[in-house]
């Protein structure tokens, strides 16, 4: 096996080649755009996913401080399309970067991407993609419009 071989043996999943460890998570909404949108930046919503901030406006260049100590800045803010932002929890040496997307090409169904890259390691990693796949099963029970209740068995 030549040198060029073994590194790519050696990377681990989630490694890149410059931007240390990477996570992507997306789930398929029944919702518009404009409602995951309306969802995601209210403060129900940032405090789901961003943390607990009273507040906060949307804008390029906006920085923020959540009660929890998370920090950042949001760089790019595209309404109904995309968010990006410089993300850094409190307890981190330096911040990632932070990508959510709406992609839909259906006006009742929306798909959420949450990729997050810039995190140090595999560990990170990890803990980052269940914290990403809880916001999203949350996103889906707080964003449902189902008129029944569920029907719970004797």
């Amino acid at each position: 096996m030549n040198n060029n071989q073994q590194s790519k043996a050696d990377k681990l999943v989630g490694q890149t080649a410059s931007a240390g460890y990477q996570i992507g998570v997306r789930r398929i909404f029944p919702i518009s755009p404009e409602e995951a949108w309306a969802f995601l930046i209210s403060s129900e919503g940032l405090g789901l996913w961003l943390g607990n901030i009273n507040g906060l406006a949307i804008n390029e260049g906006e920085t923020f401080t959540t009660s929890e100590g998370n920090s950042g800045e949001f760089r790019v803010v595209k309404p109904f399309q995309q968010l990006c932002l410089k993300w850094r929890k409190n307890e981190w040496a330096k911040p990632s970067t932070l990508q959510i997307r709406l992609i839909s090409d259906n006006p009742d169904r929306t798909t959420i991407s949450f990729h997050q890259e810039n995190l140090d390691n595999a560990n990170t990693r990890e803990q980052m993609k269940l914290h990403w796949e809880n916001v999203l099963t949350t996103i889906k029970h707080q964003t449902s419009h189902s008129d029944n209740p569920p029907v719970i068995p004797d």
